[in-house]
């Protein structure tokens, strides 16, 4: 898969224009390789159809507005149709969509995953509750859906969704997620670390699904004030460890919350080099422990390394502990780990707008199957402006 757009100096709106252009063209390519299990050629040139609609509408992606710029009122009946009534389906889609960006990205350092709160009003939508967003730390009324992202040098794109059901697990939806998406994928990029966010989430749970599964996991943890074990039991809920290395204060001494453990060590840390979302070169301060995680079953009582990461200042850390992640790639250094964190601030800087842009959100109707599709497709529409956009500046 190859990125087409021309490299000729020119204004900002040809520029534009000319980069819609090329994520058409992608888009086809795409769709010719990834919609290939869809069994019947006029499913498939649906799937396509249905795709550049997402990238030609503007506003708001409905049926009714794509088909009016698409191809009228027939149009709307037969896009409806594609997506809440047939039956094809939508996995083996986000698998291929997966290998195509291997081919055309090469392997992500790590996949991401990443809450998508989609605040909505009505009562009919599938999945819409009044809820608590652990990550943003307030009520909402809407869907909560969690994406999983390939974050290679140049491509940062969704491969992988779910929907959270009323009377479903918060964290049995986020993990539950992303392996998924990791196992269909297969080869080379299903090795691959994930790194998440199991702020207010069962951590002991969450390292153990990952661990029984064999992916490797860079998981952001909160501050660990509590002793309980499960999920929705308090921001710090499970998050307890035991220091491992006898050199490091703490050794011996019971169970600690994170913070309290990475504090104690700070000065025995250093800075470390990354690149944020815009592609500008920062700094932090850095320290990684060797801990364990207490767990009832001996099995699984496995050595962690607990990494934690302040501000960098002109003479040294800042004050304020910024983030602590816990990981079970214990022989990687400590800076790997931190720019390994970093795909979660690329996630974020083009999930707003980019998402906006190809209609993730825009699905409202009652099926999750028909919830599935368009979310699969509004990816492959995401894939095609993210591969567009590799020659104008592969750090974006």
């Amino acid at each position: 898969m190859t990125a087409t757009a021309a490299t000729a100096p020119t204004t900002s709106a040809a520029a534009a224009d000319r980069r819609t252009s090329s994520a058409g063209e992608i888009a086809d390519e795409l769709c010719a390789v990834v919609c290939d299990s869809l069994r019947r050629r006029d499913q498939r040139e649906k799937a396509r159809r249905y795709v550049r609609g997402l990238l030609s509408t503007p506003g708001r992606k409905s049926f009714r507005n794509m088909a009016g710029d698409i191809g009228g009122t027939a149009s709307e009946q037969s896009l409806h149709h594609f997506v809440t009534g047939s039956t094809w389906a939508w996995q083996p889609v986000r698998a291929a969509l997966a290998g195509c960006l291997e081919a055309a990205a090469g392997p992500p350092p790590a996949w991401v995953a990443q809450p998508m709160a989609i605040p909505r009003s009505g009562a009919h939508s599938v999945g819409v509750e009044h809820r608590f967003d652990p990550h943003r730390e307030r009520m909402f009324r809407g869907q909560q859906a969690f994406g999983t992202w390939f974050t290679s040098a140049g491509v940062v794109t969704p491969v992988g969704w779910e929907l959270l059901l009323p009377g479903s697990s918060y964290e049995e939806s986020a993990v539950g997620a992303v392996l998924a998406t990791v196992r269909r994928a297969g080869g080379a990029v299903a090795e691959r670390p994930v790194v998440l966010d199991i702020r207010g989430i069962g951590t002991r749970s969450t390292m153990n699904r990952f661990a029984e599964a064999g992916v490797p996991v860079v998981a952001r943890v909160a501050a660990g004030v509590g002793a309980g074990a499960g999920a929705g039991a308090g921001a710090g809920a499970g998050n307890r460890f035991l220091v491992r290395d006898a050199a490091v204060p703490g050794f011996g001494g019971g169970e600690r919350g994170p913070a309290e453990i990475l504090r104690s060590v700070k000065a025995l840390g250093a800075p470390v080099e990354w690149t944020d979302a815009g592609g500008a070169a920062r700094s932090s301060w850095a320290v990684g422990v060797r801990v364990m995680m207490p767990d009832p079953a001996v099995a699984r009582r496995r050595e962690l390394l607990l990494v934690g990461e302040w501000g960098a200042g002109a003479g040294g850390p800042a004050a304020e502990l910024v983030g602590m992640w816990v990981t079970d790639l214990v022989r990687m250094p400590v800076g790997a780990v931190v720019r390994l964190t970093k795909g979660g601030l690329r996630v974020e800087a083009v999930a707003g707008a980019s998402g906006r842009t190809v209609g993730l959100r825009d699905y409202s109707g009652r099926g999750l199957g028909g919830w599935h599709r368009h979310v699969t497709l509004a990816s492959v529409a995401h894939a095609a402006v993210a591969l567009a956009g590799l020659e104008r500046d592969p750090r974006a």
